[in-house]
């Protein structure tokens, strides 16, 4: 079993969240004060220099962990859509119109370092008890 894990192709992430935001490319390039082809560049791009990826972060609202660690399946689990527009204030649907009361992408990032962190710990866990179960047999 292979524990690589293939790496993050950050274009395809600044697309996907340039998407989830509503915004083409021109309003992207336009934020940035950039072309739309240089847009389209970075979106086609693997990997990105870090100060590059926080000025696209900044242009879409989101942090520069939010690019490098997006993740579609996590987004879905996080986005939660509420209408302010209402004085009710009535959650609605992914088919309406919303503003998020948080960044999802945020939250997306804060659980893939809660996931990291408990991750981390199974392994260590495995590890004591493989080293315990060594040390008995060696024992005997």
């Amino acid at each position: 079993m292979s524990t690589a894990t293939k790496p993050k192709h950050i274009g395809r992430n600044i697309s996907r969240i340039r998407e989830l935001r509503g915004m083409k490319q021109e309003a992207l390039a336009v934020a940035m004060g950039v072309s739309q082809q240089s847009v389209s560049n970075m979106e086609n791009s693997e990997n990105l220099e870090d100060d590059k990826i926080l000025e696209v972060a900044k242009a879409l609202g989101v942090t520069s962990e939010a690019v490098k660690n997006f993740s579609e399946e996590a987004v879905i689990n996080y986005f939660n859509f509420y209408d302010n527009s209402s004085s009710q204030g009535n959650n609605i649907g992914a088919f309406g119109t919303t503003n998020c009361t948080f960044n999802p992408l945020d939250k997306l990032v804060e659980a893939y370092e809660e996931n990291k962190k408990l991750y981390e710990r199974l392994v260590q866990a495995e590890k004591d008890k493989a080293a315990y179960l060594e040390k008995l047999f060696k024992d005997k």
